[in-house]
């Protein structure tokens, strides 16, 4: 049976995509939810502010840079 790729408190970096305004700070996950559309899904919330937010887990990385994952991140 397949299962969530990130643990809850684990620090994750959004994608950029269309239409999801992404600021490139990093994000906790606060809880693992079921399949939607056959894709787990997540309750994060940003390190900076208090409001919480559903994400699919492709939506989801674990460094800040896609294109240069040696990069570090600064805050």
């Amino acid at each position: 049976m397949p299962k969530h790729k990130f643990k809850i408190g684990e620090r994750l970096f959004l994608v950029r995509s269309i239409g999801l305004s992404v600021s490139g700070a990093a994000y906790v996950i606060v809880k693992r939810l079921p399949k939607h559309d056959g894709e787990f899904e997540y309750r994060i919330r940003s390190v900076n502010e208090p409001d919480e937010c559903v994400v699919r887990e492709s939506q989801l990385r674990t460094n800040p840079s896609r294109n240069n994952p040696e990069r570090p991140y600064s805050v």
